[in-house]
């Protein structure tokens, strides 16, 4: 979240939230300093926003022979102007697109295996573990490099407060949280209750609770055009491959569901999904 402050009579800004807080902890920051970010009707005093609250309680007030006097809240300052853009957009297209493309993967490397498709997908303990793999992987490229195949393409990237890469096992914690409450293992109606969750929670705490209780930072780049096109050529395929493998056994299965769908199913599955090995 981008936060607003007046320095020395002077508008600054706009610093990140964790920014913030490292200006508070080292002092630089005292709970009088007029602030504002977007949501808030007007400037507000630093400590008496919700953002930051905990962190003026853990910091030790200063001896009242040195204490300022606060300075007054502008009133002829009006807060910034900020665009009204989501700025989780990004990192949910990204996240769905590293699901989809290791799932596109998934699928046809059961289809390359002779596995039988409609059983894989009718077995409840394979579709809830089906993305515990790739999230092992995403710690690895998180540690190793602090993009995933999405985050890279659309200009994103995960590291510590202080811009240092995760470690492993920091990395590996956090795609544990990402997996059970960001996106419920990815299983249906459960899936889309974590993610609400997890944008009601990322906007009262200012980030992701995988990221807050971490301490880690998602931060971006502008647009590049080909990326742009890349990603959305890729997630297209990706989601295309997923359909070609599960397709056949998802019209059979309707077909037996949905009597008037036999007659349709009959002729056989259509003609761009893969043939059964």
């Amino acid at each position: 979240m981008d936060i607003w402050l007046i320095l020395n009579g002077e508008k600054t800004g706009p610093f990140r939230d964790f920014e913030i807080r490292r200006k508070i902890e080292d002092g630089e920051l005292t709970a009088t300093v007029p602030a504002w970010h977007d949501g808030l009707p007007g400037w507000q005093p630093l400590g008496e926003i919700d953002l930051f609250t905990r962190e003026f309680s853990l910091t030790p007030p200063p001896p009242e022979s040195i204490a300022e006097e606060p300075p007054p809240l502008p009133e002829n300052s009006p807060p910034p102007a900020t665009p009204k853009v989501s700025q989780y957009g990004r990192r949910f297209l990204a996240r769905w697109f590293d699901l989809h493309l290791f799932a596109g993967l998934w699928w046809l490397a059961m289809w390359a295996a002779g596995r039988d498709i409609a059983a894989t997908m009718l077995n409840p303990w394979i579709m809830v573990l089906q993305f515990v793999p790739w999230f092992i992987l995403e710690a690895f490229l998180l540690h190793r490099f602090g993009h995933t195949p999405g985050k890279w393409l659309l200009g994103l990237r995960v590291s510590n407060l202080d811009g240092s890469l995760m470690s492993l096992s920091q990395s590996l914690r956090r795609a544990g949280r990402v997996l059970f409450t960001g996106i419920g293992f990815g299983w249906s109606l459960l899936a889309v209750f974590c993610q609400g969750l997890s944008l009601y929670t990322a906007k009262r705490l200012g980030k992701p609770l995988w990221d807050h209780v971490g301490h880690h930072q998602v931060t971006r780049t502008p647009f590049h055009p080909l990326r742009i096109i890349g990603f959305a050529i890729i997630f297209a395929g990706a989601l295309y491959l997923q359909a070609i493998v599960t397709s056949p056994a998802t019209f059979k299965y309707l077909a037996k569901e949905i009597p008037g769908l036999e007659k349709f199913y009959g002729k056989g599955p259509p003609w761009w999904t893969l043939p059964k090995r």
